[in-house]
């Protein structure tokens, strides 16, 4: 295995797919959690979180403005009327960083090493006389080989979330359903 085939396992796309899908996903649900803010700064109750596994109740048709502010001249005012503004929030910076040291060595040591022994003997009794040379050799080879491998990494994902205003479209969409939910002022 080499260095630059370690590289290439990496899995780098993977981590790039992996944190924009990651970013969409929360930016979706930073929208709708802003959508739900800017309805009840509108004055509705924020519609009813479906029970589990049954279906979302439907929304009625004109839905009555409950979430008002009282104030002392005897009327009641929603937070947009008052001039407060939802929170949008976006991400707009994104950094994947990643280290990255692999090393890999590789060590054989082949030995060989032999020895020789001779011997010679030599003996009588009695009449009987005998006598024996012998030689032994041994050989002794050895192999080791040693492989070495290190590899360290660390990766750091960074994403910068920041607030934004709310599209004026969906400013002017909320103030002219708040103006039609208002009655209308007595004639002469």
């Amino acid at each position: 295995m080499s260095v630059g085939t370690e590289l290439l396992n990496a899995p780098f796309p993977e981590m790039v797919k992996t944190l924009g899908v990651g970013i969409a996903e929360a930016q979706y649900e930073l929208d709708l959690v802003s959508m739900k803010i800017a309805r009840m700064m509108a004055g509705y109750a924020p519609d009813p979180e479906p029970e589990e596994g049954k279906p979302a109740p439907p929304a009625p048709a004109q839905p009555e403005r409950t979430m008002l502010v009282p104030l002392g001249d005897g009327k009641s005012y929603s937070l947009l009327e008052l001039g407060f503004t939802p929170t949008f929030y976006q991400f707009v910076d994104t950094l994947i960083e990643l280290k990255m040291s692999i090393s890999m060595s590789r060590e054989t040591n082949i030995a060989r090493s032999s020895t020789v022994v001779a011997g010679s003997v030599k003996g009588s009794v009695g009449f009987f006389s005998a006598s024996a040379k012998m030689r032994v050799s041994t050989v002794s080879a050895s192999y080791s080989a040693k492989y070495q491998y290190s590899a360290e990494g660390s990766s750091l994902m960074r994403t910068k979330l920041v607030p934004v205003p709310a599209p004026a479209i969906l400013e002017e969409r909320i103030r002219a359903m708040i103006a039609a939910s208002q009655p209308a002022p007595p004639g002469p």
